[in-house]
């Protein structure tokens, strides 16, 4: 009998259910240290593989990408578009989050040793959270997108500062004399294709990461913390379903000519990447993939616009975010104004 074989999305999510199911068993029948004793390293490797390569991925991509433009207009063009693009998206987002939270209100819908447990567990946290809060001048957040010593942000992983590097040398290489560019270009141009084909290796073992990430943190933490949050995972859940399905297929319906199904069927892989690992830069290898593969998005536009997104455009942190804010202010503020405290 000759087994089917699976497209690797359908691999992940498997993977995904099975890591569910096994994660839930750990932590029902007493087993959780074995998981993370030998299971949870797996998915630690496989984030570590990803996580390895995003830093020589993007600085090539970019680099190649900006130097084959040969027009600074046209990398204004898609600069100033890519970051409109970002700004109008993640604005929405978190529209979404507090019109949901205002809304459904689910830091009322605790019941008070709920509240009781939550304010006990964060206070020393939030306390020093609250302590190491300062907010950071407009000035400071710019010079620290330049880069002093490009050495330094490449071994420190400072995605933005390596950008901006690569972009300036992607410029100058422009007008270098063609016959002293070419061999640069071409150089990064192969590590660009090596860094594909190392992704593509990765990606073989993506269904057992996925697994062993998911069993992992549902072995740790079981289920037991859910219903007593339910309304509030709910209502994030809500948020980031409704932003995808509208946000972005209004995007894709007025900017491209893409079919809706075609590009979510195209992104699965990235998708089910970043639910397991809850990376954006973890998961920036794989989504180049699909944009340029599944998308037909060509090199030069996803070059510059997806490390750039995955530094600065995370909707899902941002509606998460805005609903978390508020959540917790409705449980402080019943804490406050109970009787009892």
């Amino acid at each position: 009998m000759k087994l089917p074989k699976f497209q690797l999305y359908t691999k992940i999510f498997i993977g995904l259910l099975l890591g569910l199911v096994f994660g839930i068993l750990a932590s029902q029948f007493g087993f959780s240290v074995f998981v993370t004793v030998y299971i949870k390293p797996i998915g630690s490797i496989f984030i570590r593989l990803i996580s390895m390569i995003v830093v020589p991925l993007v600085f090539a991509s970019l680099l190649v990408g900006t130097a084959s433009l040969n027009d600074i207009r046209k990398l204004g063009r898609i600069g100033t578009k890519t970051i409109a693009y970002y700004l109008c998206t993640t604005a929405i987002a978190i529209t979404i989050g507090l019109l949901l939270v205002n809304t459904f209100k689910p830091g009322e819908a605790l019941s008070p040793q709920t509240r009781t447990r939550l304010e006990q567990a964060g206070r020393t946290e939030a306390d020093k959270q609250i302590e190491a809060i300062k907010k950071p001048k407009i000035t400071d957040t710019l010079l620290q997108i330049v880069p002093t010593n490009p050495v330094k942000a490449f071994t420190e992983g400072k995605m933005l500062q390596i950008i901006f590097f690569a972009i300036m040398l992607g410029i100058a290489l422009t007008v270098v004399p063609d016959d002293r560019a070419q061999p640069v270009i071409n150089f990064f141009d192969t590590l660009n294709d090596a860094m594909i084909q190392v992704v593509h290796i990765i990606m073989k073992l993506a269904p057992y990461g996925v697994f062993a990430l998911i069993a992992a943190v549902v072995g740790d933490f079981g289920l037991d913390i859910l219903p007593l949050l339910l309304k509030y995972a709910l209502v994030v859940i809500a948020g980031l379903i409704l932003h995808a399905a509208v946000t972005y297929s209004l995007a894709i319906k007025t900017f491209s000519k893409l079919k809706i199904a075609a590009f979510y069927r195209g992104i699965r892989p990235a998708q089910l990447i970043a639910f397991s690992s809850g990376s954006s830069s973890a998961t920036l290898p794989v989504t180049m993939e699909c944009a340029e593969k599944n998308l037909g998005v060509s090199r030069e536009v996803s070059s510059f616009a997806l490390p750039l997104g995955a530094t600065i455009n995370m909707d899902g942190t941002a509606l998460y975010q805005a609903v978390s804010a508020v959540f917790i202010a409705q449980v402080l503020i019943w804490i406050w104004v109970s009787p009892a405290s």
